[in-house]
């Protein structure tokens, strides 16, 4: 009987600390050695340190290893699309390359995934991090359950994995302001859970800056919430009801004679101001949209890649030829 293959994708940003180690914990897991087979590509995601000469060193020592460096770094986003679209697998794992999420929950995944689950989540129950990490993680968490979808795990999830339909998806759509756990959600395939403990980062510093943690914020949002554009839909009917309201009795009281010489002109100004603050918001927020929509036309690859380790031809064709 084949064996299934099931590829780990590790999106690789300054993990050289990790990655030997990372390769060792896979290597051991049983389910990958008894029941299928494994491939793992790695993903350098522009790292500037030597992550890449590591991960050729494994490549060149098993051939299931494979390395897909980029030119640049693209974000984890990208490189994890560059990775799917590079692997062979029946099934593909995303997991990333700190060792917060233990590589051994991958067993149980894939037992999921056997059970006929197109999506199976790590999802986290408990975080072993900073308190300000794991109070932002709830927050953004909380507020795209209210403002997306409440499918998104309450403690969120970006360990996961995916069967081949899903990955032939993913590799098809061509967004680039977008979150990846957000379209898996989104395509609505069946799903299941595996609980577990994220643990604290044993090697090296993070790189998920809060400019990058804003970013990906709004890119969540606004890839799949119609509520920025709504909510200024809402208050613009509000105020204008208001408005009108207001001239109604200002006409009114000009003409029985309430309203005397230029009283009332600090209100006047404040709500000057204040419709003045709406409009520039609301006139902001149109530019996140109009950003976006000028990004999807310009057509360019979403990544390029610099070198390769065991190439196996992309199924994808996202790459610039």
């Amino acid at each position: 009987m084949k064996k299934d293959k099931v590829s780990v994708i590790i999106p690789v940003y300054y993990n050289s600390e990790s990655l030997r180690e990372l390769y060792a914990d896979l290597c051991g897991i049983p389910e990958l050695n008894t029941l299928g087979e494994m491939e793992i590509v790695f993903v350098d995601d522009g790292s500037g340190d030597n992550s890449f000469e590591i991960i050729r060193g494994l490549a060149s020592k098993d051939k299931r290893v494979r390395g897909v460096k980029l030119s640049r770094n693209f974000g984890s986003f990208v490189a994890c699309l560059a990775g799917l679209a590079h692997c062979t697998g029946n099934c593909a794992v995303i997991i990333s390359a700190d060792l917060q999420d233990p590589p051994g929950l991958i067993g149980a995944m894939y037992k999921k995934w056997k059970e006929g689950n197109k999506v199976v989540m790590a999802v986290r129950e408990e975080r072993k991090e900073g308190f300000f990490k794991v109070l932002f993680a709830r927050i953004f968490y909380k507020l795209f359950r209210l403002l997306v979808t409440n499918d998104m795990p309450k403690n969120g999830f970006d360990y996961v994995l995916i069967d081949r339909q899903v990955v032939d998806v993913l590799t098809s759509i061509r967004e680039k302001n977008t979150t990846l756990m957000g379209l898996i959600l989104w395509m609505g395939f069946s799903r299941a859970e595996v609980p577990y403990t994220r643990m604290e980062r044993k090697h090296g510093k993070s790189r998920w800056t809060l400019y990058k943690k804003i970013n990906y914020f709004l890119d969540s949002i606004m890839a799949f919430s119609q509520f920025p554009i709504r909510i200024f839909s809402v208050i613009g009917i509000f105020l204008s009801g208001i408005s009108i309201i207001g001239i109604v009795y200002v006409i009114v009281a000009y003409f029985l004679g309430w309203i005397e010489g230029v009283a009332g002109w600090p209100s006047l100004m404040v709500i000057t101001l204040f419709m003045f603050g709406i409009l520039f918001l609301g006139l902001g927020m149109m530019g996140e949209y109009i950003w976006r929509n000028l990004e999807e036309t310009r057509k360019r690859p979403l990544f390029l890649v610099d070198t390769y380790c065991n190439k196996v031809k992309a199924e994808a064709n996202f790459e610039q030829k």
